[in-house]
């Protein structure tokens, strides 16, 4: 693994590695089959930024009691260095809020005020921050969905008792405005195409029952149509999609317990759960597939994110592979956060106490030739510590679920 950076010098950039917001992904994992949580950290569909809530110290005299305060933080990672731009306004942000970069260099804020929610666009200029305030959407709960992959709009679901709204909140001509309405308690939020127009939820219908990972339009009018329905009784939640390849991962307790699985998007194969990514007193989840494999999903390099008693560390497996290859994970790691170049490069953005604004490449590794320890992989070849230790790797043996079908097919319905 090898690491681009720049150091502590970044003006405003006073915060150190724990910066992130507290008992989010960037802490302890969420317990298996539980609804994700709010990135604190968030890398723009394309890769060229990301945007995080940052904490800089304030002097007593500043404020009434001194200690931290949050800012938006963006960090440029497209470029041949990385490095961050603060962009502080003259109040301090609220640690519940939630930001999303574009693709044009701006900051997309969501904030809580009283009963509704505002969302405002923030971007450098000269010394100071610009906003540009959208409006507000009057409900209890709003929250952020993944950057649409169009890279200028951005939505959000806002779940009441028996229905559940998407709303376009940057990218439209009027401010945030509603798109489409799907009935059930949704969750999740996994782009299925490369425009921004299919939108997989993870919805639970009124009156309760399993949760079912669905394909809603935007398009046209929230159409909704089945997406994973792996047994009747089980919970069947999507957590990636690349669109070029078809690749699914997924999360499905049908065969017993929550697993991990794999599938492609309107196949009539069955979901595959291999027995390699469950490996013992750990969590896997993952977090990016590698692009530019089309038509050949198994081929794609997945990235995962493993937690366990030691700390967070990395994974990479390809389906055709039918192996986990483990390695540590550079110190100051935003774990669950990294994005894959064509050229199967992993770059996974950290800071530390010597790095404000740092990127590790780590190269998916092959599949062929013996096996070796994940202890002596990429983390201390490059010189950095790892966050925690690679546990051994199991013997991989894919179990195919023959009864278990991917349903993924866009059928007007």
């Amino acid at each position: 693994m090898t690491a681009c950076a720049i150091e502590n010098g970044t003006a405003g950039a006073t915060g150190a590695a724990g910066d992130d917001l507290p008992d989010g992904p960037d802490g302890p994992a969420a317990p298996l089959g539980a609804p994700p949580v709010a990135p604190a950290f968030t890398i723009a569909a394309d890769g060229s930024y990301a945007a995080r809530l940052a904490l800089a110290d304030v002097a007593a005299e500043a404020s009434d009691e001194g200690g931290g305060a949050w800012f938006v933080e963006r960090w440029t990672l497209d470029g041949p260095e990385p490095y961050a731009v603060p962009l502080p306004l003259d109040q301090p942000e609220e640690p519940d809020s939630e930001v999303l970069p574009l693709a044009d260099g701006r900051v997309l804020i969501r904030r809580r005020v009283a009963d509704r929610h505002t969302v405002s666009l923030l971007y450098p200029t000269g010394p100071g921050t610009g906003e540009l305030p959208l409006g507000a959407v009057a409900c209890p709960d709003l929250t952020l969905l993944p950057p649409s992959p169009d890279g200028v709009s951005a939505y959000a679901l806002s779940a009441g008792a028996h229905s559940t709204c998407v709303w376009q909140v940057a990218g439209g001509a009027f401010g945030p405005e509603p798109v489409a309405e799907v009935p059930g308690h949704c969750s999740g939020g996994v782009w299925l195409d490369r425009a921004g127009r299919m939108l997989a939820l993870d919805r639970e219908m009124p009156g309760g029952g399993p949760v079912k990972a669905v394909a809603v339009d935007l398009e046209r009018g929230g159409e909704v149509t089945p997406l994973l329905q792996i047994a009747p009784d089980s919970n069947d939640r999507l957590l990636l999609a690349d669109p070029g390849s078809g690749l699914l991962l997924l999360r499905s307790d049908a065969p017993g317990h929550d697993r991990l699985g794999w599938g492609v998007l309107g196949s009539c194969l069955p979901v595959r759960f291999p027995e390699c990514l469950r490996p013992a007193d750990v969590a896997v989840t993952p977090f990016a597939v590698q692009p530019g494999q089309v038509l050949t999903p198994e081929s794609c390099a997945v990235a995962l994110r493993i937690d366990g008693a030691a700390g967070s560390w990395v994974g990479v497996w390809r389906p055709a592979g039918r192996r986990l290859h483990q390695f540590a994970a550079p110190e100051g790691w935003r774990a669950g956060r990294g994005v894959w170049a064509r050229d199967g490069v992993l770059r996974l953005p950290y800071a530390d106490g010597n790095v404000a604004c740092g990127v590790a490449l780590l190269e998916a590794p092959v599949d062929d030739g013996p096996r070796v320890p994940a202890s002596a992989g990429a983390g201390t070849e490059s010189g950095m510590q790892p966050s925690g230790v690679a546990a051994p790797l199991p013997v991989c043996k894919p179990v195919p679920l023959g009864q278990a079908p991917l349903t993924g097919r866009m059928t007007p319905g």
